[in-house]
């Protein structure tokens, strides 16, 4: 497992530290003796594992029989355009050259290349030629994933043009409720590569979030969820919203105390309340969620190479007056390469108020520090 995830791993936050293997039935074996009544995905590499164990145990959980389509964005596409939904055109490629002459044959003006089973922008790569597109299949199947696992395939989809989404569900019994639903911001990476740069909330009852809300139910059950948390990204584009890809489980860099500061619920919060009573999920009225006052959350950027030189810009970023919730993940003399994906960003930092004009002054003084090595010596 990269550094990346075992610094959020604190041992002394759980009763019990189970290794997974290979023998499944003896780990849930273990977990229904320890009273275990629900296991869910913590992350990304998870998800499977959380199907496979509630099936194992008979607990709730997702559709056994669509596993692959939650975690392998071909199989994904495939089951959700069976379902007659709207999906990039794209196929999965184990050799660069065919790649390339697919990209040329399929008549795409642009490519998104990336790992089927990754997550964040890692290794995501925009083409816009056969040449570009064979490179960057090159370079994916010359690495591993986020995970630490090889790539053994990679997608070549049509670039979508639009705009990006994210909606955050919770489900049970079938019942799908949408907690957030936000509007990304990204931008071209040290490497040329998308970077998070931030995001925004959409009411839940307004025009924009509309046919979000009619498009993710429906790709949650075509990729058979059922139970738990799910990220889903779309992009909205001229003929509607497309599928970018689906996660089985929350979505990332959050911080829900925030979220819920100011909207009253979080994906996060929406789920504990569902494990702990299943017919509060049925019971919430999702069309009523809206935000009290304009949040941003940022993504932070590194654009110079160095080590850290101490933790005093954390406390400059704090100090700004619509700061309202920082992550991140720095010590002192931590090495630091310029953001290029999900791995390299400082984390991230909540903007809010009540006025926008406050927000985007914040935000702008930000990328300003950044742009003047805040982070690295």
């Amino acid at each position: 497992m990269p550094d990346y995830f075992l610094r959020g791993f604190q041992p002394q936050d759980y009763e019990e530290d189970l290794l997974a293997g290979d023998d499944l039935a003896a780990l849930g074996a273990r977990l229904t003796a320890l009273g275990v009544r629900r296991v869910l995905a913590g992350t990304e590499s998870g998800v499977l594992i959380a199907d496979r164990l509630n099936a194992l145990m008979g607990l709730p959980g997702n559709d056994a029989g669509t596993a692959a389509a939650r975690r392998d964005k071909t199989a994904m596409a495939r089951a959700a355009a069976a379902a007659g939904l709207a999906v990039p055109c794209g196929r999965s490629f184990d050799d660069p050259i065919a790649a390339a002459a697919w990209y040329d044959s399929a008549g795409l003006r642009e490519a998104v290349v990336k790992p089927p089973c990754s997550a964040g922008t890692d290794n995501v790569w925009f083409c816009s030629g056969a040449r570009e597109v064979e490179r960057a299949c090159d370079r994916v199947l010359s690495a591993s994933n986020l995970y630490g696992a090889r790539n053994r395939a990679v997608l070549v989809q049509e670039r979508l043009r639009g705009v990006e989404y994210y909606v955050n569900t919770v489900s049970h019994d079938g019942v799908h409720r949408i907690a957030e639903t936000w509007r990304y911001h990204k931008r071209s990476g040290s490497s040329g590569s998308p970077v998070y740069d931030y995001e925004e909330p959409v009411p839940a009852a307004g025009a924009e979030a509309a046919p979000l809300r009619a498009y993710v139910p429906r790709v949650l059950d075509a990729l058979g969820v059922v139970s738990g948390a799910a990220h889903t990204e779309v992009m909205v584009t001229e003929r509607g919203p497309v599928l970018i890809e689906s996660g089985a489980r929350l979505g990332g860099a959050t911080l829900p105390e925030v979220v819920e500061k100011f909207s009253g619920v979080s994906q996060t919060s929406l789920l504990a309340d569902c494990v702990l009573s299943p017919d509060r999920l049925r019971a919430f009225d999702d069309t009523t969620v809206c935000w009290s006052s304009r949040v941003r959350n940022v993504a932070l950027i590194n654009h110079q190479a160095g080590d850290v030189r101490s933790l005093d810009w954390a406390e400059r970023i704090a100090g700004l007056p619509t700061a309202v919730g920082l992550a991140h993940h720095l010590e002192p003399g931590q090495r630091l390469e310029p953001t290029r994906d999900l791995l390299d960003s400082p984390g991230f930092v909540y903007l809010a108020a009540a006025d926008p004009a406050e927000v985007e002054l914040d935000y702008a003084l930000l990328r300003e520090w950044e742009d003047q090595a805040l982070y690295t010596s």
